[in-house]
């Protein structure tokens, strides 16, 4: 699955999750419904294939505005599967996810490549992950 190009309906398990604000990440796009991280600098960018960042949640506002507060929720959310090999099923639950990018979650590591996103919850009848960030 290929990075966000526009707002996602990503579900949510259950009611609630908590809602947090950080500065907005400087030169990125930000899709309502996105896995959003914290990178080392303390602002939120959209989830993708690097070390170092710390799974924030589901976007709930999207915005280009580097100057614009970022809303995100945590709680268990369902994002898309990596393919083949680095495919989640049931049997990971409980299980460490890795981020792909802003909407696809992975079984391994890549090789030392991928940030955790959270733990699996299952997966859904359509081949996506529930992931409790």
């Amino acid at each position: 699955m290929a990075a966000l190009t526009k707002d996602r309906d990503t579900p949510m398990m259950g009611e609630g999750g908590m809602m947090f604000v950080l500065p907005h990440g400087s030169a990125v796009t930000i899709y309502r419904g996105a896995l959003v991280v914290v990178d080392s600098t303390g602002t939120v960018k959209p989830g993708t294939t690097a070390t170092g960042l710390k799974a924030a949640g589901r976007a709930e506002t999207g915005t280009t505005d580097d100057a614009a507060l970022a809303r995100f929720r945590r709680g268990v959310f369902l994002f898309e599967n990596s393919a083949s090999g680095e495919a989640i099923t049931n049997a990971h639950y409980g299980d460490d996810v890795f981020i792909v990018d802003d909407q696809t979650v992975a079984r391994t590591n890549g090789t030392g490549t991928r940030s955790v996103a959270g733990k699996c919850r299952g997966v859904h009848a359509s081949g996506r992950v529930w992931v409790e960030i």
